[in-house]
């Protein structure tokens, strides 16, 4: 049997078929939210190998025990129910027609035509539930592939335009460190899975839904207006500041860095006297918002030279009387350590399935906190075919002998 869960999502359940990270991330939310997900991998597993590991010794670079789990698969798929079936084999295409009645919705994120091409389309899901919402993640969504068609964060990084909008005018593309398609995408797909599913409440009507990481980060790039600033004289690329809002950015500390935003008029008019120079606030070249754009290089250089000779803390003691906000530069280890962000679960240490807590090893939580309808991911992720037997046995109805012979034909 599985386990009942709770959330504002209760009650829905959700086919995954999806691999790496985008679609992945989508159904980890969905399940943090309270919806059941049952997961299909391929019978020798999907992510599991890879490094670094996750042991009784703690984290390791390499497998050092048999029981040693993926770190990326833990972070990924903890809450999520694990069955097995080869999408190769000829009776897959039955099960899987079998299965979605079961569910609600049903996620993947194959390359374009590829679930269609393997009879585990949204047409063969329609077939046999036609209210079934499905929701498919692609790199370009179902019309076309520019490029090589092949996509990965760093492809769509690259054709965005977000890889040319990082760092200053004649540094390389810059690529955003954490996988940024990978991420926001999954986000877009849960609110396109969510209104389908309040669709479908009011009118009981299914829908394909379709999301494509290049139209994701596109539109994220068209909300800030790059290329017009760069035709009007103001480089797109501008490194640790925003030249718009200037001073607004990250400015350098005696111990550190430290992020100050000191945005419209109001604002200036208190900073500069707290950081010792009230006589830029008549300045013809810092009086205005629009002054200080045109002349944003020579203000940073002024705010730099102040804030490398106070410490991090001195910063903070100095704008905040004057609210102006500003905070530390903090790493990951730090950041992911916050005590505020454990409290609301967050961020979650992560557990070994058989061995607990056994290194500090962090991963996302469900950053919402509902007054009704708490909500929290799993620490721990299950074995490969952990429901094999929930869901061929219990839901479907199949016996131990036809699940047996499933396993010997290597179908699941």
């Amino acid at each position: 049997m599985t386990e009942e869960k709770s959330g504002p999502l209760a009650g829905i359940t959700i086919l995954d078929f999806s691999r790496a990270l985008a679609g992945p991330y989508s159904t980890l939310l969905l399940g943090g939210l309270g919806a059941r997900i049952i997961r299909i991998e391929e019978p020798r597993g999907d992510g599991r190998e890879s490094a670094p590991f996750y042991g009784r010794n703690g984290a390791s670079l390499r497998r050092e025990h048999d029981d040693d789990v993926s770190i990326a698969h833990l972070i990924r798929h903890r809450g999520k129910e694990s069955i097995t079936l080869n999408l190769k084999h000829p009776e897959a295409k039955r099960i899987f027609q079998e299965i979605v009645p079961h569910v609600d919705v049903v996620v993947e994120n194959f390359t374009r035509g590829t679930s269609e091409r393997l009879g585990v389309g949204y047409s063969a899901a329609k077939a046999v539930k036609p209210d079934i919402i499905y929701c498919s993640i692609s790199g370009f969504g179902q019309e076309g592939e520019p490029g090589t068609g092949r996509a990965m964060d760093n492809i769509i990084q690259a054709l965005s335009g977000m890889m040319m909008t990082s760092g200053m005018p004649d540094d390389p593309p810059a690529r955003i460190a954490v996988p940024f398609g990978d991420l926001n995408t999954p986000l877009f797909a849960v609110i396109g899975i969510l209104a389908a599913l309040v669709h479908r409440q009011k009118t009981g009507e299914g829908q394909y839904v379709d999301v494509s990481m290049l139209g994701v980060l596109t539109s994220m790039l068209s909300t800030e207006p790059f290329d017009v600033l760069e035709r009007l004289g103001v480089p797109m690329r501008t490194g640790p500041t925003v030249p718009r809002l200037a001073p607004f950015g990250v400015y350098p500390a005696s111990d550190g860095f430290v992020v100050i935003c000191c945005a419209g008029e109001r604002s200036f008019e208190k900073f500069a006297p707290a950081i010792g120079r009230p006589d830029l606030i008549e300045d013809p070249d810092y009086s205005s918002q629009t002054a200080r754009l045109r002349n944003y290089e020579a203000l940073d250089a002024i705010v730099a030279d102040w804030s490398r000779g106070q410490t991090m803390a001195s910063v903070h003691e100095i704008l905040e009387p004057a609210g102006i906000a500003s905070a530390n530069v903090r790493g990951p280890a730090e950041a992911m350590r916050d005590p505020v962000v454990l409290n609301r679960k967050e961020v979650i240490r992560l557990e070994h399935p058989i061995y607990g807590a056994s290194d500090e090893v962090y991963g996302p939580g469900v950053p919402i906190t509902f007054s009704a309808t708490p909500v929290e991911i799993a620490q721990a992720s299950v074995p490969l075919r952990a429901h094999n037997q929930a869901v061929y046995g219990e839901m479907l109805g199949y016996s131990p002998e036809e699940i047996e012979r499933l396993l010997s034909e290597r179908a699941i």
